[in-house]
């Protein structure tokens, strides 16, 4: 994505903090120079600085005035107090982005005591691998650059798509959430090779990358998962033997049922 990124500044520097300063510059879409992390520990301040280049402060001050975009990447249990403390030093030029779950638009615009351009993001942990599934949300005040600016951002930590506000809660449950369902069922997937004889290792190896694998297949054909499943399920064949167990076992109405109260569960989480 070629758009242009104005300078960035983290308010937090843990690991998402972190694996969207290493997206945006493994895109090269940033330097160094153009990102301020204000982070109150000073050991992991050291470490942010010596890896990746950038100032960090504990200066909300400073931060804003070296940086238009705000990328807000603190929990969500001090993230309005955290806000507060910034809000004197946010200006008309500035964008906040913030990636704290369960924090409305709504929320955020009062912690910045009025009319602030925001983008609301869900992101997932594979952002760590820079092979996340972010969704985000923009206010009324943000204009079509702000959005691409957003865009841009989140693309160099994996995929991303816009969405209405109220469809957050429903992308928590699917994924946000959804890297628990998925590694709850490679671990399943380890401990059936295991069962039927193979060493633990070799279980490991071969269930990652066959989750890898037909992940990228459907990416990469974009066939629907319907019609690639169809294409391994020979007549009376060691896989339909398998996929009926777990037709048996109630696997889609699991998968369902978990998404939809994991999205039930963000809506009592953000009210």
């Amino acid at each position: 994505m070629s758009h242009s990124i104005p300078p960035l500044g983290c308010i937090g520097g843990g690991q998402m903090a972190e694996a969207f300063i290493r997206g945006l510059l493994t895109a090269q879409l940033l330097t160094p120079a153009q990102i301020t992390v204000a982070e109150p520990d000073s050991s992991r301040c050291d470490y942010l600085t010596k890896t990746y280049g950038v100032q960090c402060t504990q200066d909300p001050g400073l931060l804003c005035s070296n940086s238009e975009l705000l990328l807000v990447a603190v929990k969500p249990q001090v993230g309005i107090p955290v806000l507060e403390q910034y809000q004197p030093c946010i200006q008309q030029q500035h964008l906040v982005i913030s990636i704290m779950a369960g924090i409305s638009l709504a929320s955020l615009t009062a912690a910045l005591s009025g009319p602030v351009r925001l983008i609301r993001v869900m992101p997932n942990i594979a952002v760590l691998v820079l092979a996340g599934a972010s969704a985000y949300c923009a206010n009324v005040e943000a204009t079509d650059e702000d959005r691409q600016s957003a865009a841009a951002i989140l693309s160099s930590v994996g995929t991303c798509t816009e969405v209405e506000e109220h469809l957050l809660d429903a992308v928590t449950g699917l994924s946000g959430s959804g890297p628990g369902y998925v590694l709850t069922f490679i671990e399943a997937m380890i401990d059936g090779g295991v069962l039927a004889g193979l060493p633990r290792s070799v279980a490991e190896q071969l269930a990652l990358q066959t989750v890898y694998g037909s992940a990228r297949l459907a990416l990469t054909t974009g066939e629907h998962p319907a019609v690639l499943k169809a294409q391994v399920t020979s007549p009376g064949g060691t896989t339909i033997s398998g996929v009926q167990v777990l037709e048996q076992g109630g696997l889609r109405g699991m998968v369902m049922a978990a998404i939809k109260t994991a999205a039930d569960r963000s809506r009592e989480l953000g009210a």
